[in-house]
């Protein structure tokens, strides 16, 4: 039973993972491409849902709070056993934990991501020339 609650957990986890990539693959990838260039924005934006999977099932599927199922309690009680109200329980935490880990490290990534965006504009903004006060100034029709 317990080994069918840990493949049902690792499933629902990576189905979460799954839908959070599909909904932030392409806003991932336009701003890595509008960061880090045309040449290496796919492999970052790769790596980066390659990511959301490995937090959100590594946050999903708790190890050590399964444990309580098949470890004797304190005082040699016996291990908890799983009903369907545990089994609810487990399934939902699994679905809460992937959310929230891969919401903090999306707004990790996106934190960064602002931060390079505004040093990249003000890098652009530099770099374009300034219009001389001399310059005479062209009037347009009445």
């Amino acid at each position: 039973m317990f080994i069918l609650l840990l493949l049902v957990n690792l499933l629902v986890a990576l189905s979460v993972c799954y839908l959070i990539a599909r909904i932030f693959r392409k806003p991932v990838q336009k701003i890595l491409e509008r960061l880090v260039g045309e040449e290496i924005y796919t492999a970052w934006s790769n790596y980066l849902i390659f990511a959301v999977y490995v937090v959100g099932i590594s946050s999903g599927v708790r190890l050590w709070d399964l444990g309580k199922y098949i470890e004797p309690g304190s005082a040699g009680a016996p291990p908890m056993q799983l009903n369907a109200d545990r089994w609810v329980l487990e399934v939902y935490r699994t679905i809460v934990g992937a959310l929230e880990g891969d919401a903090w490290m999306l707004l990790v990534f996106f934190i960064f991501a602002l931060m390079a965006f505004v040093i990249v504009k003000g890098l652009e903004l530099r770099r374009q020339p300034v219009p001389s006060p001399e310059a005479p100034k062209k009037k347009g029709k009445p």
